[in-house]
């Protein structure tokens, strides 16, 4: 479609958005849910990539490292976690007739393809959905800094953080009625406020590398496709 803003784009969403009850584990409804926003997207002639967290199966501070865990170690717990949340999506997409590639930092060649740049483009160019798994194959860094990481490699045009919360604010809007709302904000004014919607590695990076970020409200209705074609919705941060 012309009336385009973004022809390709990569959604990061958390580990929350595939959750059953009480957060935790993965709710194949939920995972549903989640694969119709991406098709309704895909539909408008949109080339999609994801990155999906891990917090609803593992979360390395509070389940390993206040128990005295190794970093590293947590840190590839939570990798593999984030491998399942992207089995769990990438089931869900296919079922409802969209193809879908999981390519992953860490090898794991019996589920996945292992991450190539050329080969993830190749896929979007041909109409999959991409979804990106065990973040960068480093610990140390958050899937946030994945997502960055992996929409500059792709050359996607927009990084979508799907977040709980419709916008960013000065401070939780949950407890704070009075919570300012931004619809949009420099990278500098990001890092500065310390947002607590993406870590502020990865907002640098996106700095670095001319990348607006554009934080909405999951559960929003047709958020993505809004998104996509430019309307105002959400928190738009850039240069």
């Amino acid at each position: 479609m012309n009336n385009l803003k973004y022809q390709r784009i990569l959604l990061k969403l958390g580990g929350e958005a595939l959750a059953g009850e009480g957060g935790f584990g993965i709710n194949p409804r939920r995972a549903e849910e989640v694969a119709h926003k991406v098709i309704a997207v895909v539909n408008l002639g949109v080339q999609v990539a994801l990155v999906i967290g891990g917090g609803n199966m593992w979360r390395g501070k509070e389940d390993g490292l206040d128990h005295g865990m190794e970093r590293v170690t947590a840190d590839h717990m939570g990798m593999l976690a984030t491998v399942m949340n992207a089995l769990a999506l990438q089931d869900a997409l296919e079922r409802a007739g969209l193809p879908t590639r999981v390519m992953t930092g860490i090898e794991v060649r019996a589920v996945a393809e292992p991450y190539i740049q050329r080969r993830a483009v190749r896929h979007l160019e041909k109409g999959r959905v991409v979804i990106f798994g065990a973040g960068t194959g480093n610990p140390y860094f958050t899937t946030d800094t994945a997502a960055s990481l992996r929409a500059m490699e792709i050359d996607a045009d927009v990084l979508i953080k799907a977040t709980k919360v419709d916008a960013v604010y000065d401070k939780d809007p949950k407890t704070n009625p009075d919570a300012r709302r931004f619809e949009r904000l420099s990278y500098i004014d990001a890092l500065n406020m310390r947002v607590g919607v993406m870590d502020s590695t990865a907002i640098a990076m996106c700095m670095d590398n001319d990348l607006p970020i554009q934080v909405v409200n999951l559960w929003e209705a047709d958020v993505f496709s809004k998104v996509v074609l430019g309307g105002s919705v959400g928190t738009h941060i850039s240069d």
